[in-house]
């Protein structure tokens, strides 16, 4: 920052350091702070940043470890100036030695501190050592996900290590505040007086905001007259994505024409405001599109692998529609924040969360949160600051009571926002993220949704949120008269495996993140995923894992493209976050994955998140032939400028044109269309299409284009098979409206029975060499009986059901799936259970289930064939939707005529 200073200078100090662990610690003792004192054989060389879990050997240590250098100063380096050791960021606990004098410590893993050694350094040749401690109890330290239950731990100097040199008297941060409203900045100094403990009244104070070089604004005064300084432009340009605009900013001190001290730093010109729905951004409205973003790598963990990686971070984002990005539960590296600001995406940023709510806990996040502001304060990109998330440290953790019925933590957090405003009154401020706010800029929901499986619940969770946004808040003692805060989705994904035989072999074998203690739970856990893969009937199905991907990526388009839909159409919603660039670890649920590769969907996911987006809308996917279909179409405009154009519509022979203005920041709501579905004679997919063109200028044409699948069904022929089939209840009344024999008594004679309930009467008619389908109750349950036992899937929102996929493999399915995985033919007619005690040797899985990294093996739709027998679990709703839903009906006219073939 300072080079060509006169009067200051730095030097880094990464590179090579000597490093130790300290298990028993007795590293004081031994005076492995002293230069002159031998440190263990074991000590070895490391680059500094250096994390010591990226060590194999070193990956389970916590305690503390040892770090050792020697710096070589000249005199005219130190004489009559101040000599400053900054460290980046140190996890977690750090106490500095110079020449064996303890010159500071420090508490925090993730904000620099600096520690002045003028007294401790002499020409030539210093020692410098740092002990960092990490305990294993990370319970009350503010530490985000490293650890169990989550990523892998970090410790150690992670960050730059620098050496500073600067006079006596200097500037120690000068924080502007940009106003737009009179295109001014305030500069607010801090001064630093020196040794006489005060600056003396004759020194002069000078601010320069300069753009290419050229200064464009100039304010001067004496100490005497203050310490803040009033930049004002002529003609200020703002900052925002589209045009990120920063100037340089040099603050001198000078005392009888001698230049003291020179200060350089950059800003940005630009505000952040909420206005009812509505985030504005320089005073217009801007949709915020953003992205989690969690700053893991697979050998480097907190380090960016090379300089480069953030930039290509932020690109990748960009070109993914992103102009937003939430750096998830800890302070984003400042590099990160460099690259944001001067390459133009916004930024969410939050301090790490502990995991307990205690005064020590409290404290550190207070801590945290004013070292994250002071550092990022010039930062323009930053626009919103998060205090917790989910109540991580703050009533989330085991037995301690929640926030939404804590009165003192509601207190106590509304307090601390007050103070957050208080010191930073130019950003947005959220004070729990995803739930139970008490005062906030944002009110902000986390919901996992999976599309198709819960497409209705998700459009009906939307509605109601929208309609009832005072239950997301757990007290609104401080929120009235106050108008409600937009409404943003703050994290949303679908789960899309990467073939991991890539992990496997970028790494030699499984990476050490496949196998972390704390990974209990088994959808969580990689290790062994080859062979779970080959163990079940998944090879069978897809053949290799990276058909496997393949196909589970699929299916995440299928869902985020609604569900992002759905979020884009409602123009009350002021943006979203989704979850999230890359993967992390084995949460595999990124747009990339964990190497930061584009995932196969990447283009499609762009042209769907794109300023200008068409979004269809249908009252059903699924439809008999010649079945009139209501066809909605939705045409978004993110942008500040007005669209005027023709959208075309096509659905098998019927299609129409309308010509369409869409104001800017706007939704475009087309009148319904209602139409046949075409003429088929078997089972076929059709196509939607909506189509947008406009000419955005003489020379550029905009051409966009959205489809929604429908299956098209033909009538149900009569059946014409002598078959007689055993079912009750309103299932016998539709069956035999299909054209089958239904009786009520089970005999000898029944070719077929349908059940429920599997009694002791049902068995015995298996055993006797019978047909039997288990379908789930008039409640919708499926009943666990001694021949299947059956789980319960969550039947709305659930991180669970966004981390499984449903696949087929079955001649019943063949024509109906156009994909491997189940799509929006089963629109409203998803399963919510499934047999859990599959059995390779004797069982057909006609449709399969897995969660995360090929857990929970499992059907809803399954047939057994026992010593005499047969019995089929089919957990999809066959009593409510036969007749009315035209997939289900033919599947189940397929299975009947497949089980009574013989």
């Amino acid at each position: 920052m300072n080079r060509g200073n006169p009067v200051r200078d730095s030097r880094s100090l990464d590179g090579e350091w000597t490093f130790t662990i300290d298990p028993n610690g007795v590293g004081l003792e031994e005076g492995w702070h002293n230069a002159s004192e031998a440190w263990p054989a074991d000590a070895k060389p490391v680059d500094v940043p250096h994390i010591w879990q990226e060590d194999e050997e070193r990956r389970e240590y916590t305690g503390t470890a040892w770090y050792r250098r020697t710096v070589r100063l000249e005199e005219d380096e130190i004489s009559d100036r101040r000599t400053v050791v900054e460290f980046d960021a140190v996890d977690y606990e750090a106490a500095v030695w110079v020449n064996g004098h303890r010159v500071g410590d420090n508490r925090g893993g993730y904000l620099p501190f600096e520690l002045d050694v003028t007294e401790a350094v002499t020409a030539g040749a210093n020692s410098l050592v740092v002990a960092v401690s990490d305990p294993d109890d990370l319970s009350e330290i503010p530490h985000g996900k490293q650890g169990d239950p989550w990523y892998t731990r970090v410790s150690g100097i992670w960050q730059s290590v620098s050496l500073y040199f600067r006079p006596a008297t200097h500037v120690i941060r000068a924080h502007v505040t940009p106003d737009l409203e009179t295109d001014s900045a305030l500069v607010d100094l801090e001064i630093e007086p020196g040794a006489d403990e005060r600056i003396p009244e004759n020194v002069r104070v000078e601010g320069r905001a300069s753009r290419n070089g050229e200064v464009v604004a100039i304010d001067s005064r004496t100490v005497a007259e203050g310490t803040e300084l009033l930049l004002t432009f002529d003609d200020a340009e703002y900052w925002s994505p589209d045009s990120p605009v920063l100037y340089d900013l040099e603050v001198t001190l000078t005392a009888g024409g001698k230049t003291i001290d020179r200060y350089e730093d950059y800003f940005g010109m630009r505000s952040i405001e909420r206005d009812g729905d509505e985030f504005l951004l320089n005073g217009e409205s801007i949709r915020l599109r953003g992205v989690l973003e969690q700053g893991y790598y697979p050998e480097t963990l907190y380090r960016p692998p090379d300089s480069e990686q953030f930039e290509r971070e932020i690109a990748v984002a960009k070109e993914l529609g992103f102009n937003l990005v939430r750096k998830h539960v800890k302070p984003a590296h400042p590099e990160f924040l460099e690259k944001a600001d001067r390459n133009g995406i916004l930024v969410w940023e939050e301090p790490a969360n502990p995991l307990r709510d205690t005064d020590r806990s409290r404290d550190e996040v207070k801590t945290q949160l004013r070292g994250l502001l002071e550092r990022d304060y010039n930062r323009p990109s930053v626009v919103i600051w998060s205090i917790y998330n989910e109540e991580w440290g703050i009533g989330h953790y085991d037995s301690e009571e929640t926030l939404w019925t804590d009165e003192t933590k509601q207190t106590y957090l509304e307090s601390l926002v007050t103070t957050v405003r208080e010191w930073d009154a130019t950003r947005l401020v959220c004070d729990n993220s995803g739930w139970a706010h008490v005062d906030t800029d944002v009110n902000d929901y986390h919901r996992y949704y999976v599309s198709p499986d819960r497409a209705t619940d998700w459009e009906e969770c939307l509605t109601h949120l929208l309609h009832h946004r005072g239950d997301n808040f757990a007290t609104r003692r401080w929120a009235d008269p106050s108008p409600d805060p937009p409404v943003m989705i703050s994290e949303f994904g679908t789960w899309a495996m990467s073939d991991p035989t890539a992990d496997i072999e970028r790494n030699g074998g499984e990476p050490h993140w496949y196998s972390h203690d704390f990974l209990v739970d088994r959808m969580k856990r990689p290790d062994g995923v080859e062979e779970r893969f080959a163990e079940t009937g998944l090879e069978d199905a897809f053949g290799t894992i990276e058909a496997l991907s393949e196909c589970w990526c699929d299916r995440a388009m299928t869902s985020i493209e609604h569900v992002l839909g759905e979020i884009r159409k409602r123009d009350q919603i002021g943006g979203f976050v989704m979850t999230q660039l890359s993967d992390v670890e084995w949460e595999f649920n990124g747009l990339l994955d964990y190497a930061r590769n584009e995932k196969s969907f990447h283009d499609d996911f762009a042209a769907i998140n794109d300023d200008v987006v068409v979004v269809i809308s249908l009252d059903s996917h699924v439809s008999w032939h010649e079945d009139d279909r209501r066809i909605e179409i939705f045409v978004v405009n993110d942008t500040g400028d007005p669209i005027t154009g023709d959208v075309e519509w096509r659905f098998g022979d019927a299609d129409g044109r309308r010509s369409v203005t869409i104001p800017p920041h706007s939704v475009k709501t087309l009148e319904p269309v209602v139409t046949a579905a075409p003429s088929v004679e078997t089972v076929r997919t059709e196509s939607v299409t909506a189509r947008l063109e406009s000419d955005v200028t003489a020379d550029e044409t905009l051409e966009l284009e959205a489809a929604e699948p429908v299956t098209v069904v033909p009538p149900q022929r009569r059946a014409t098979a002598d078959t007689t089939v055993f079912a009750e209840g309103v299932l016998a009344s539709r069956v035999a409206e299909l054209g089958f024999d239904v009786t009520h008594t089970l005999t000898e004679d029944v070719d077929l029975a349908f059940t429920a309930d599997v009694t002791d009467r049902i068995t015995n008619f298996v055993d006797d060499g019978g047909t039997v389908v288990q379908v789930p109750d008039r409640r919708g349950e499926m009943v666990t009986n001694e021949i299947f036992e059956f789980r319960s899937l969550p039947q709305t929102e659930s991180w669970t059901m966004a981390a499984s996929l449903l696949y087929q493999n079955s001649t019943l399915l063949d024509d109906i799936c156009s994909t491997p995985h189940l799509g929006w033919e089963f629109e409203d007619a998803y399963p919510h259970h499934v047999v859990t005690n599959v059995n390779p040797t004797t069982d057909t899985v006609h449709v399969g289930y897995v969660e995360g990294w090929l857990a929970e093996w499992s059907s809803p739709l399954l047939e057994r064939t026992t010593e005499n027998g047969r019995i089929v679990a089919c957990a999809f709703p066959v009593q409510t939707t036969v007749l009315s839903h035209p997939v289900m009906t033919t599947i189940v006219v397929r299975l009947i005529e497949r089980l009574t073939d013989d």
